[in-house]
């Protein structure tokens, strides 16, 4: 039952000023929605209920921000009012965080539809206070292991988290854990499944495929369905992608199979969340009028040099970056950070698109030193922070193709980013 608007206004005022005095001290922080949620433990909830077309979750090893956005482009384009969480925000306190920013003291939202990114750890807990209509999930990669142990754990997360889920949810036809969750979905008959993916040849394509988790348990890979949206090419940044069995070229915002997928992913949500009101050549130009999420194949100028930034979160997202260059890049910064418990994976990455490393930097420099030495890469110095390891490649001869490749993990790009003046992310930090 929706709550009258004076029941919001006391975990709004203690939020907010919770937020106020947060920033007092020198920053953002989930601390305001923490203490909006103690006061309303259905804060959040109870306020996305009010929105006419729902909320929608995004989950996934990698991808989840990129999809958020993408989606986010689409609705948008149709004319609807999206309410969205700063990529990152994406656990309990982060998500209430961004509902206090915006909601008003009577508990309402400007918006008529919530797109959500949600970390799989959390996502139980998100959405029984979200009560989400409709969800997507990307794929299931072996993705930090300090934190989930094994696929197999991510796994059922996943399925407890459909369990949350009322009325809709698409799946990567191509991950076989996930292809095992929609055969129990469909069987149980609550839900309405809908798949994405991309074609065998596409598939075969891909140098390493999309470096998805292997099902350990011995099950086969589920195969045969039909995909609402199926990936039919990819040539660097161009898509084709048939919807509804009729094929549209998409010139999409970064490189690679798994913006592909991404894609996909987005356009199925997008028409099931709107309906009659869905039109795919609003989509396809929305997708292609979108700007890529920060550090996801994001290009930075500065001076009269380019900055391409491409993330390193896990085996995946390395790998599909490597894959897809279009050039061997001819100037590279390569960081990894201490906050990455275990960086052995590193091991498995094929490093063959990558020529030389110029410099090295973060804690954990030397071990990525010692990596590309054991597959006989040249590199050049490791300088161990990273805002002097940029200094040094803008010092540098501007390189011939104007371009640096900073492959750089989640906290080290963060850092860059900051250094280099993009400091819109802090506007974001609730």
């Amino acid at each position: 039952m929706t709550k009258p608007g004076a029941a919001f206004v006391l975990p709004v005022l203690a939020g907010r000023a919770a937020r106020f005095a947060t920033r007092l001290r020198g920053g953002g922080s989930a601390f305001p929605g923490l203490v909006a949620q103690k006061m309303n433990r259905d804060f959040v909830g109870d306020v996305t209920e009010k929105l006419p077309y729902g909320s929608i979750v995004i989950l996934g090893s990698n991808g989840k921000s990129t999809t958020t956005n993408i989606i986010t482009g689409i609705v948008r384009a149709h004319g609807l009012r999206v309410f969205s969480n700063p990529s990152g925000a994406n656990m309990p306190q982060g998500i209430a965080s961004a509902v206090l920013a915006d909601v008003s003291l009577t508990g309402k939202l400007d918006a008529d539809i919530a797109i959500l990114e949600v970390d799989e750890a959390y996502g139980v807990e998100i959405c029984r206070q979200l009560r989400p209509q409709s969800a997507v999930i990307l794929n299931l990669l072996v993705d930090q292991i300090y934190r989930f142990g094994e696929p197999d754990k991510v796994a059922q997360m996943f399925r407890d988290i459909a369990g949350e889920v009322s009325e809709y949810i698409a799946l990567n036809r191509d991950d076989n854990f996930l292809g095992h969750l929609g055969t129990e979905l469909e069987a149980e008959g609550r839900l309405d499944v809908e798949y994405f993916g991309v074609t065998d040849e596409v598939q075969a394509s891909a140098p390493h495929g999309q470096v998805s988790a292997r099902d350990f348990s011995g099950k086969e890979q589920v195969t045969g369905r039909a995909a609402r949206a199926e990936v039919v090419g990819v040539d660097r940044n161009i898509a084709t992608i048939a919807f509804g069995g009729v094929e549209h070229r998409i010139v999409m915002p970064s490189r690679g199979i798994h913006y592909a997928v991404d894609i996909a992913a987005a356009l199925s949500v997008a028409a099931n969340a709107l309906g009659d009101r869905f039109s795919i050549e609003t989509a396809v130009e929305a997708v292609q009028s979108t700007k890529t999420v920060y550090g996801r194949g994001e290009i930075l100028t500065v001076g009269d040099v380019e900055i391409e930034i491409l993330m390193l979160k896990n085996l995946a997202s390395l790998q599909l970056n490597l894959d897809y260059l279009d050039r061997t890049p001819d100037s590279v910064l390569f960081a990894y950070d201490e906050s990455s418990k275990d960086p052995s994976w590193l091991y498995a990455a094929d490093f063959s698109k990558i020529g030389h490393v110029d410099v090295i930097s973060g804690p954990k420099g030397p071990f990525v030193a010692l990596r590309l030495a054991y597959e006989g890469k040249d590199f050049g110095t490791i300088i161990p922070d990273v805002t002097e390891a940029v200094q040094a490649m803008l010092d540098r001869p501007r390189p011939a193709s104007g371009r640096h490749t900073f492959f750089l993990d989640y906290d080290q790009m963060l850092i860059t980013r900051k250094y280099l003046g993009y400091k819109d992310l802090e506007a974001g930090s609730a």
